[in-house]
């Protein structure tokens, strides 16, 4: 006896195989663990500057500054951050995963 033959002539037998198939599935569902989807890394704008000889004030009042009005505009920013140091400057700004913004920095 093959399965459709079975399934014919014992209905409730079909039928309960197929619901016990389903709790598995569903079961083995809720104890997936985190581990098992894929690490994704979030959007990240970051500008890097460079300016020899200017200590940390100069980069920040003339460079930092002006950028970060310049970079206000964009919609969907999670976080930011700036550091400035002797002769050069960095500024980073984190991108919601699901914002048009990307598209619109390049």
């Amino acid at each position: 006896m093959n399965l459709p033959s079975i399934s014919i002539n014992r209905p409730v037998l079909a039928t309960v195989i197929s619901i016990v198939l389903l709790l598995f599935g569903i079961i083995g569902f809720t104890f997936l663990g985190l581990r098992e989807y894929p690490s994704v890394d979030p959007p990240v704008i970051s500008v890097s500057t460079s300016y020899t000889g200017a200590n940390a004030e100069v980069i920040e009042s003339q460079i930092i500054e002006p950028l970060e009005s310049s970079l206000n505009g964009i919609p969907g920013i999670r976080s930011l951050s700036s550091t400035s140091a002797q002769g050069r400057g960095n500024h980073n700004r984190g991108i919601r995963a699901r914002s048009r913004s990307r598209s619109r920095c390049q």
